[in-house]
Protein backbone atom coordinates (compact mmCIF):
# COMPACT_ATOMS: atom_id res chain seq x y z
CA UNK A 1 0.00 0.00 0.00
CA UNK A 2 1.78 3.65 -0.24
CA UNK A 3 0.80 5.54 3.60
CA UNK A 4 0.85 9.06 5.09
CA UNK A 5 3.75 12.24 5.53
CA UNK A 6 6.27 11.88 3.37
CA UNK A 7 7.45 13.49 0.23
CA UNK A 8 4.71 14.45 -2.24
CA UNK A 9 6.57 12.66 -4.60
CA UNK A 10 6.68 9.06 -2.98
CA UNK A 11 4.86 6.54 -3.37
CA UNK A 12 3.75 7.71 -6.86
CA UNK A 13 5.97 6.21 -9.94
CA UNK A 14 9.19 7.98 -10.10
CA UNK A 15 11.38 9.88 -12.75
CA UNK A 16 13.45 7.21 -14.02
CA UNK A 17 17.08 7.10 -12.33
CA UNK A 18 19.94 8.76 -14.19
CA UNK A 19 21.80 6.10 -16.49
CA UNK A 20 18.39 4.06 -16.42
CA UNK A 21 16.79 1.96 -18.46
CA UNK A 22 15.83 4.16 -21.98
CA UNK A 23 12.04 3.79 -22.39
CA UNK A 24 10.67 1.44 -25.08
CA UNK A 25 8.46 2.72 -27.86
CA UNK A 26 4.72 2.80 -26.51
CA UNK A 27 2.56 -0.08 -27.20
CA UNK A 28 -0.74 2.27 -26.25
CA UNK A 29 -2.49 1.02 -23.36
CA UNK A 30 -3.59 -2.21 -22.47
CA UNK A 31 -6.38 -3.39 -20.51
CA UNK A 32 -4.97 -6.78 -18.72
CA UNK A 33 -3.45 -10.42 -18.52
CA UNK A 34 -5.62 -11.84 -15.47
CA UNK A 35 -8.69 -12.72 -16.47
CA UNK A 36 -9.53 -12.63 -12.31
CA UNK A 37 -8.49 -8.93 -12.25
CA UNK A 38 -10.89 -8.22 -15.42
CA UNK A 39 -13.75 -9.77 -13.52
CA UNK A 40 -13.19 -8.12 -10.02
CA UNK A 41 -14.26 -5.03 -12.60
CA UNK A 42 -17.05 -6.13 -14.70
CA UNK A 43 -19.39 -5.99 -12.32
CA UNK A 44 -19.75 -2.38 -11.00
CA UNK A 45 -17.08 -0.75 -8.19
CA UNK A 46 -14.58 -2.73 -7.23
CA UNK A 47 -13.46 -2.66 -3.56
CA UNK A 48 -9.92 -3.15 -3.32
CA UNK A 49 -8.19 -3.39 0.57
CA UNK A 50 -4.90 -3.86 1.16
CA UNK A 51 -2.58 -5.33 4.62
CA UNK A 52 0.52 -6.18 4.97
CA UNK A 53 1.08 -10.10 5.20
CA UNK A 54 2.17 -11.43 8.73
CA UNK A 55 0.99 -8.28 10.48
CA UNK A 56 1.51 -8.50 13.17
CA UNK A 57 1.69 -12.68 12.84
CA UNK A 58 1.42 -15.41 9.95
CA UNK A 59 -2.02 -17.25 11.49
CA UNK A 60 -3.86 -13.81 12.75
CA UNK A 61 -2.73 -12.33 9.32
CA UNK A 62 -4.57 -15.52 7.38
CA UNK A 63 -7.66 -14.57 9.35
CA UNK A 64 -7.88 -10.91 8.59
CA UNK A 65 -7.49 -11.31 4.59
CA UNK A 66 -9.93 -14.15 4.80
CA UNK A 67 -12.08 -11.87 6.76
CA UNK A 68 -11.95 -9.15 3.80
CA UNK A 69 -13.14 -11.49 1.55
CA UNK A 70 -16.38 -11.90 3.80
CA UNK A 71 -16.41 -8.29 4.14
CA UNK A 72 -17.21 -7.98 0.13
CA UNK A 73 -13.45 -7.63 -1.41
CA UNK A 74 -13.66 -7.53 -5.24
CA UNK A 75 -9.93 -8.02 -4.75
CA UNK A 76 -7.18 -7.70 -2.63
CA UNK A 77 -3.44 -6.09 -2.01
CA UNK A 78 -1.07 -7.73 -0.13
CA UNK A 79 1.60 -6.12 1.81
CA UNK A 80 5.25 -8.29 0.93
CA UNK A 81 6.92 -6.57 3.76
CA UNK A 82 10.42 -4.31 2.60
CA UNK A 83 13.01 -3.27 5.26
CA UNK A 84 13.31 0.23 3.55
CA UNK A 85 9.44 1.18 2.43
CA UNK A 86 10.10 4.28 1.06
CA UNK A 87 7.31 5.32 0.02
CA UNK A 88 5.46 4.07 3.04
CA UNK A 89 3.74 6.77 6.04
CA UNK A 90 3.61 5.63 9.58
CA UNK A 91 0.77 3.74 9.32
CA UNK A 92 2.07 1.23 6.90
CA UNK A 93 5.49 1.80 8.27
CA UNK A 94 4.01 0.02 11.34
CA UNK A 95 2.65 -2.87 9.73
CA UNK A 96 5.89 -3.04 7.90
CA UNK A 97 7.95 -3.27 11.59
CA UNK A 98 5.41 -5.95 13.35
CA UNK A 99 5.01 -8.52 10.54
CA UNK A 100 8.88 -8.38 9.65
CA UNK A 101 9.70 -8.30 13.15
CA UNK A 102 7.47 -11.60 13.12
CA UNK A 103 9.34 -13.20 10.90
CA UNK A 104 7.84 -12.76 7.40
CA UNK A 105 9.86 -13.37 4.15
CA UNK A 106 9.30 -13.75 0.56
CA UNK A 107 9.53 -17.23 0.92
CA UNK A 108 6.83 -17.22 3.53
CA UNK A 109 4.80 -14.98 1.63
CA UNK A 110 4.10 -17.43 -0.98
CA UNK A 111 3.26 -19.83 1.45
CA UNK A 112 0.89 -17.38 2.74
CA UNK A 113 -0.64 -16.87 -0.51
CA UNK A 114 -1.31 -20.94 -0.75
CA UNK A 115 -2.70 -21.18 2.16
CA UNK A 116 -5.56 -18.78 1.88
CA UNK A 117 -8.71 -20.03 1.23
CA UNK A 118 -10.28 -17.16 -0.31
CA UNK A 119 -12.07 -17.00 -3.79
CA UNK A 120 -10.84 -13.63 -5.35
CA UNK A 121 -7.77 -12.20 -6.86
CA UNK A 122 -4.75 -11.20 -5.11
CA UNK A 123 -1.91 -8.60 -5.95
CA UNK A 124 1.89 -8.25 -4.88
CA UNK A 125 2.52 -4.68 -3.40
CA UNK A 126 6.09 -4.62 -2.77
CA UNK A 127 9.50 -3.35 -3.87
CA UNK A 128 11.39 -3.94 -7.00
CA UNK A 129 14.80 -5.09 -4.86
CA UNK A 130 13.12 -7.45 -3.37
CA UNK A 131 11.65 -8.83 -6.49
CA UNK A 132 14.79 -8.47 -8.78
CA UNK A 133 17.40 -9.85 -5.81
CA UNK A 134 14.82 -13.07 -5.10
CA UNK A 135 16.12 -16.60 -6.03
CA UNK A 136 19.10 -17.80 -7.45
CA UNK A 137 19.36 -15.53 -10.70
CA UNK A 138 18.89 -11.79 -10.77
CA UNK A 139 16.12 -10.19 -12.35
CA UNK A 140 12.77 -10.27 -12.09
CA UNK A 141 11.36 -13.91 -13.88
CA UNK A 142 11.95 -16.25 -10.92
CA UNK A 143 9.82 -13.96 -8.57
CA UNK A 144 6.97 -13.47 -11.24
CA UNK A 145 7.40 -17.20 -12.15
CA UNK A 146 6.71 -18.38 -7.92
CA UNK A 147 4.04 -15.45 -7.66
CA UNK A 148 2.22 -17.14 -10.49
CA UNK A 149 2.66 -20.46 -9.52
CA UNK A 150 1.48 -19.35 -5.79
CA UNK A 151 -1.54 -17.91 -7.26
CA UNK A 152 -1.30 -14.24 -7.28
CA UNK A 153 -2.77 -11.94 -10.11
CA UNK A 154 -0.41 -9.06 -10.52
CA UNK A 155 1.81 -6.87 -8.84
CA UNK A 156 2.33 -2.92 -7.34
CA UNK A 157 5.82 -1.88 -7.20
CA UNK A 158 5.74 1.73 -6.37
CA UNK A 159 9.37 2.35 -6.49
CA UNK A 160 9.65 1.50 -9.73
CA UNK A 161 9.28 3.86 -12.58
CA UNK A 162 7.38 3.09 -15.82
CA UNK A 163 10.36 3.46 -18.11
CA UNK A 164 12.41 0.99 -16.49
CA UNK A 165 9.63 -1.68 -15.71
CA UNK A 166 9.91 -3.41 -18.98
CA UNK A 167 11.93 -5.99 -17.44
CA UNK A 168 9.41 -7.20 -15.17
CA UNK A 169 6.17 -6.27 -17.24
CA UNK A 170 7.71 -8.96 -20.03
CA UNK A 171 7.75 -11.32 -17.01
CA UNK A 172 4.53 -10.98 -16.14
CA UNK A 173 3.28 -11.00 -19.68
CA UNK A 174 4.83 -14.48 -19.97
CA UNK A 175 3.08 -15.52 -16.82
CA UNK A 176 -0.27 -13.97 -17.08
CA UNK A 177 0.37 -11.23 -14.32
CA UNK A 178 -1.02 -7.98 -14.31
CA UNK A 179 1.08 -4.91 -13.57
CA UNK A 180 -0.26 -1.73 -12.35
CA UNK A 181 0.82 1.51 -11.78
CA UNK A 182 0.03 4.33 -9.60
CA UNK A 183 -0.43 7.77 -11.19
CA UNK A 184 -0.24 11.20 -9.07
CA UNK A 185 -2.65 14.01 -9.45
CA UNK A 186 0.00 16.23 -11.15
CA UNK A 187 1.13 13.27 -13.93
CA UNK A 188 -0.15 14.28 -17.31
CA UNK A 189 1.11 14.99 -20.86
CA UNK A 190 3.53 12.75 -22.36
CA UNK A 191 4.18 11.17 -18.84
CA UNK A 192 1.13 10.08 -18.17
CA UNK A 193 1.08 8.35 -22.00
CA UNK A 194 4.20 6.64 -21.12
CA UNK A 195 2.83 5.21 -17.64
CA UNK A 196 -0.65 4.09 -19.01
CA UNK A 197 0.67 2.65 -22.22
CA UNK A 198 2.84 -0.11 -19.82
CA UNK A 199 -0.19 -0.85 -16.72
CA UNK A 200 -2.29 -3.70 -17.32
CA UNK A 201 -5.09 -4.69 -15.26
CA UNK A 202 -5.92 -0.99 -13.62
CA UNK A 203 -4.50 1.75 -12.77
CA UNK A 204 -4.14 2.92 -9.17
CA UNK A 205 -5.52 7.01 -8.89
CA UNK A 206 -3.87 9.09 -6.23
CA UNK A 207 -6.68 10.89 -4.58
CA UNK A 208 -4.37 13.52 -3.45
CA UNK A 209 -0.79 14.46 -3.36
CA UNK A 210 1.57 12.54 -0.79
CA UNK A 211 1.73 9.02 0.68
CA UNK A 212 -1.59 7.09 1.96
CA UNK A 213 -3.24 7.17 4.81
CA UNK A 214 -6.44 7.54 6.22
CA UNK A 215 -8.16 10.82 5.89
CA UNK A 216 -11.59 13.08 6.95
CA UNK A 217 -11.93 14.62 3.62
CA UNK A 218 -11.15 13.23 -0.26
CA UNK A 219 -8.91 15.63 -2.55
CA UNK A 220 -11.15 17.60 -5.00
CA UNK A 221 -8.68 17.01 -7.55
CA UNK A 222 -10.05 13.13 -7.68
CA UNK A 223 -13.23 13.99 -10.00
CA UNK A 224 -10.40 16.16 -11.98
CA UNK A 225 -7.67 12.62 -11.78
CA UNK A 226 -10.29 10.50 -13.10
CA UNK A 227 -11.44 12.63 -16.31
CA UNK A 228 -7.97 13.24 -17.09
CA UNK A 229 -7.71 9.04 -17.28
CA UNK A 230 -11.18 9.10 -19.09
CA UNK A 231 -9.63 8.30 -22.58
CA UNK A 232 -7.54 5.29 -21.29
CA UNK A 233 -9.16 2.01 -21.56
CA UNK A 234 -8.23 0.53 -18.47
CA UNK A 235 -9.86 0.64 -14.86
CA UNK A 236 -9.45 3.34 -12.63
CA UNK A 237 -9.16 2.53 -9.19
CA UNK A 238 -8.56 5.13 -6.48
CA UNK A 239 -6.82 4.93 -3.39
CA UNK A 240 -5.38 7.38 -0.57
CA UNK A 241 -6.97 8.44 2.31
CA UNK A 242 -10.01 6.64 2.20
CA UNK A 243 -11.68 5.56 5.39
CA UNK A 244 -15.53 5.46 5.40
CA UNK A 245 -18.27 4.86 3.28
CA UNK A 246 -18.61 7.86 2.76
CA UNK A 247 -15.80 8.00 1.17
CA UNK A 248 -16.31 5.48 -0.98
CA UNK A 249 -19.23 6.87 -1.93
CA UNK A 250 -18.40 10.75 -3.63
CA UNK A 251 -15.09 8.57 -5.57
CA UNK A 252 -17.21 6.32 -7.08
CA UNK A 253 -20.26 8.67 -7.99
CA UNK A 254 -17.21 10.66 -9.60
CA UNK A 255 -16.45 8.37 -12.04
CA UNK A 256 -13.54 5.67 -10.22
CA UNK A 257 -14.04 1.96 -11.29
CA UNK A 258 -13.13 1.05 -7.98
CA UNK A 259 -11.69 2.10 -4.64
CA UNK A 260 -8.44 0.92 -3.18
CA UNK A 261 -8.35 1.56 1.31
CA UNK A 262 -4.95 0.31 3.42
CA UNK A 263 -4.53 2.26 6.32
CA UNK A 264 -7.69 2.58 7.75
CA UNK A 265 -7.43 -1.73 7.96
CA UNK A 266 -4.19 -1.41 8.88
CA UNK A 267 -5.19 0.92 11.92
CA UNK A 268 -7.87 -1.79 12.74
CA UNK A 269 -4.93 -4.46 12.56
CA UNK A 270 -2.71 -2.06 14.78
CA UNK A 271 -5.25 -1.19 17.43
CA UNK A 272 -6.04 -4.91 18.00
CA UNK A 273 -1.99 -5.66 18.45
CA UNK A 274 -1.83 -2.86 20.75
CA UNK A 275 -4.94 -3.71 22.83
CA UNK A 276 -3.70 -7.85 22.67
CA UNK A 277 -7.53 -8.22 21.02
CA UNK A 278 -8.24 -11.72 19.54
CA UNK A 279 -8.02 -12.35 16.10
CA UNK A 280 -12.04 -13.13 15.90
CA UNK A 281 -12.13 -9.25 17.39
CA UNK A 282 -9.71 -7.88 15.06
CA UNK A 283 -11.18 -9.95 11.82
CA UNK A 284 -15.08 -8.73 12.61
CA UNK A 285 -13.98 -4.68 13.03
CA UNK A 286 -12.41 -5.30 9.36
CA UNK A 287 -14.57 -7.29 7.92
CA UNK A 288 -17.63 -4.24 9.46
CA UNK A 289 -15.61 -1.57 8.13
CA UNK A 290 -15.56 -3.43 4.70
CA UNK A 291 -19.04 -3.59 4.36
CA UNK A 292 -19.80 -0.22 4.96
CA UNK A 293 -16.77 0.96 1.96
CA UNK A 294 -19.07 -1.57 0.08
CA UNK A 295 -21.95 0.02 1.33
CA UNK A 296 -20.69 3.02 0.35
CA UNK A 297 -19.36 2.69 -3.34
CA UNK A 298 -22.44 1.10 -3.98
CA UNK A 299 -24.76 4.14 -3.15
CA UNK A 300 -21.68 6.27 -5.47
CA UNK A 301 -22.69 3.66 -8.46
CA UNK A 302 -26.06 3.98 -7.92
CA UNK A 303 -26.33 7.32 -8.08
CA UNK A 304 -23.77 7.53 -11.48
CA UNK A 305 -25.87 4.86 -13.05
CA UNK A 306 -29.41 4.94 -11.50
CA UNK A 307 -30.37 1.62 -13.21
CA UNK A 308 -27.41 -0.32 -11.36
CA UNK A 309 -28.32 -3.31 -9.41
CA UNK A 310 -26.54 -3.40 -5.32
CA UNK A 311 -24.54 -6.22 -5.15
Amino acid sequence: MVDDAASDDAGVDPEPAAGGVEPAEDDGPTTGNSEAIARAFADGPAYIPYLAVGDPDYESSLEYVEALERGGADLIELGLPFSEPIAEGPTIQGAVVRALEGGMTPDRFFEFVEELDVDVPLVCMTYYNLIYQWGEASGPRPFVERAAEAGLEGFVVPDLPAEEADPLRDACDEFGLDLVFIVAPTTEGDRLDRIMSRVSGYVYVQARLGTTGAQDDVSDRTAASLDRLREYDVPKAVGFGISAGEHAERIVAAGADGIIVGSALVDIVAEGAEADRSAETVADRLEALSRELVEGADRGYRARSPTADSR
